[in-house]
């Protein structure tokens, strides 16, 4: 009863495949990032500049990770930004900024 388990194998393989994936995720993320920040600018042009803060903190700190969502409604927002303040180290005032930029 030496037979390996084939389980064992296969978390083997997402072990050594899950670095090349998130490398490939991480690139693909950066290339919509700097195309929606790119889509954002040129929006800002034609409108008041109200969420600068709160543009310069995502793109700071989330932008690293995420491109900014489209279609979160305010309570989710909250509670993303709130969740992801404890991760990212962010002080409250950031936490206000990004949710008055994530729900203009």
């Amino acid at each position: 009863m030496n037979q390996p388990y084939p389980f064992t194998y296969a978390f083997g393989l997402v072990a050594l495949l899950t670095p090349f994936m998130a490398a490939q995720t991480q690139t693909q993320a950066n290339q919509r990032t700097s195309a929606h920040v790119d889509q954002k600018a040129s929006a800002k042009q034609n409108s008041p500049v109200l969420h600068n803060e709160g543009d310069r903190i995502f793109a700071q700190n989330c932008s690293r990770c995420h491109t900014a969502p489209d279609g979160f409604s305010p309570n989710i927002s909250g509670t993303v930004v709130r969740h992801m303040r404890v991760r990212a180290s962010l002080s409250q005032h950031d936490e206000q900024e990004l949710l008055r930029f994530l729900n203009p």
